[in-house]
């Protein structure tokens, strides 16, 4: 069992003849990831893999055919709020934007849309989603994870990789783990996947992710002491950095006294969390 994608997953790559978008889409086929089809205006009619997997001009024409029900986006930041909204329109329910550096004013044109409509988008700015042993959706890397029971939710692509090898190598698996990417503006917040992994019988306890800047943890931690049933360590990036220096994402700044690590900390510790100093101790705090 899994939340948000798993082997009934039909996916579409937007951006698929890219360097970017053929590598991972060959990365994701070998995962063995339902890959059905790929979007690339004006090169319609093509195929890729070997003509595995064949090319649409839009993503409308690549859902009606193939009955694709999941986007994946490696398209340049300027095309990539199109893209989005292209995939809105055309019918699938979950949106997966790998595409980093789309300015904010166009992300809140974008959500504004997306909050009309009955569909998820993970990211912008975000490794993707990997359902260990079923299906991967984005650019977490292969051979780092194992099936399990527990949910791993995040802000932090690199440090993601990081917690699920360690957590391989403690023998531990994943049940599904969702990088929600470090941009102000995006689709799917912590809450959102906290309460998603709340529902899911086969996910046992979560490790949340954060870093500073914004105020995304309070928020989760206020959701966790009133909702979650499920035991919840997490790990906060940036405890070292000073105020008003942005540290890697555009949302990792600490601005009028609030995001900083230690508020974060002492949030979450407030609602019963067990929280990490080093990536390292999160196998040793699990169950």
């Amino acid at each position: 069992m899994s939340i948000l994608v798993n082997k009934q997953t039909r996916l579409v790559v937007q951006g698929i003849t890219g360097n970017e978008g053929l590598f991972h889409t060959t990365q994701m086929v070998a995962y063995g990831t339902n890959v059905v089809a790929g979007v690339t205006p004006g090169k319609g009619g093509e195929w890729v893999l070997e003509g595995k997997i064949p090319v649409f001009d839009t993503v409308r024409s690549a859902v009606e055919t193939t009955g694709a029900n999941t986007s994946v986006i490696f398209v340049p930041a300027r095309f990539a709020p199109d893209a989005i909204l292209e995939a809105a329109d055309a019918g699938v329910s979950l949106i997966v934007c790998i595409t980093e550096g789309i300015p904010v004013q166009d992300m809140m044109r974008v959500r504004s849309y997306l909050d009309q409509k009955k569909v998820r988008l993970v990211g912008p700015n975000c490794p993707g989603i990997l359902t260990p042993g079923e299906a991967k959706v984005g650019i977490i890397p292969n051979n780092i994870s194992i099936p399990g029971n527990i949910g791993i939710v995040s802000r932090s692509g690199t440090l993601t990789y990081e917690v699920l090898y360690a957590l391989k190598m403690a023998g531990k698996g994943a049940s599904t783990c969702v990088g929600i990417g470090g941009d102000p503006i995006n689709g799917t917040n912590f809450v959102d996947v906290l309460d998603m992994f709340e529902a899911d019988p086969h996910t046992d306890q979560v490790v949340m992710i954060g870093e500073i800047g914004g105020t995304d943890e309070e928020k989760a931690a206020e959701f966790i002491a009133r909702n979650m049933t499920k035991p919840v360590v997490a790990f906060i990036a940036g405890q070292s950095a000073p105020p008003g220096k942005r540290m890697g994402h555009a949302g990792a700044i600490i601005e009028g006294g609030t995001g900083t690590a230690r508020d974060k900390v002492l949030a979450l510790e407030k609602s019963g969390v067990r929280v990490a100093n080093h990536p390292e101790e999160i196998p040793g705090l699990l169950g």
